[in-house]
């Protein structure tokens, strides 16, 4: 009986992709059964993650597109942000900021493993300990879910399955109070807004440390957290984010 019970099984999941042929999250065309699934998602067909992934240089210091690949732009030259080096999948459009928009404001918390694993992709040498940016609890009981803090999750999970030493520290940081969202703000009013939120509860484990964003704009929100782990002793941060928008004007 069990025999058999597994050879009608084998059969069923054998055909199961006949008949329920998958489609791609993003595009919605469907992805051929003798194609396997790309190694960096199972949600989106290739053709789809090749839109998502960065193609265009940058200064590998702020993150903002360039002409060449350069350590350092011109604006970091006379004004540096206060981390060392920032990673991301690809600017601020479509498709990734559909996607970013769809798993940070409509509640799709289940795209973070493959929004990681994206990311993941953009970083050969991790940092040995992942902070993310904090969410202050009245706005986690609204969103139900920090994107921050599983997006990092995720990220370290998959390095951890690689046998990487990376470590996530949750406990780093705490949002002293609620603030109006950032969107919509220039960078001196999104300075304003942020100005004494973020409380450092202790110092990070290691010197090399990465702070785990969705979208980085002006850096408003990174620059306070920055300072504080210079003050902590950190010598080098890097930024892990989704996407790095162009500053708004």
């Amino acid at each position: 009986m069990i025999t058999l019970f597994s050879a009608w099984f084998c059969v069923i999941t054998r055909w199961l992709p006949h008949l329920f042929p998958r489609q791609c999250a993003l595009c919605r065309l469907t992805i051929p059964v003798d194609k396997t699934t790309h190694a960096l998602s199972h949600l989106w067909c290739s053709t789809c993650i090749k839109a998502f992934i960065n193609t265009e240089p940058r200064c590998q210091h702020c993150g903002l597109t360039t002409l060449y690949t350069v350590p350092q732009c011109g604006r970091c030259l006379s004004d540096p942000p206060s981390w060392d080096r920032l990673y991301c999948i690809n600017s601020y459009q479509y498709p990734i900021s559909k996607v970013a928009q769809d798993f940070k404001y409509h509640g799709q918390y289940w795209l973070a493993y493959d929004l990681a694993a994206l990311l993941k992709s953009q970083i050969p040498n991790p940092a040995p300990e992942c902070i993310p940016v904090p969410m202050h609890w009245k706005r986690l009981l609204f969103r139900g879910f920090n994107q921050s803090h599983s997006l990092a999750f995720q990220l370290v999970k998959q390095y951890q399955y690689q046998n990487k030493s990376v470590a996530l520290n949750n406990h780093v940081f705490r949002r002293t109070h609620a603030t109006v969202q950032q969107k919509g703000l220039d960078k001196k009013q999104r300075q304003r807004n942020l100005r004494g939120v973020f409380f450092l509860m202790q110092a990070p484990k290691n010197k090399h440390v990465a702070l785990v964003d969705d979208v980085v704009t002006t850096g408003s929100t990174l620059e306070p957290l920055c300072r504080a782990l210079r003050k902590a002793g950190v010598e080098r941060i890097d930024v892990y984010c989704l996407c790095r928008t162009p500053e708004p004007k």
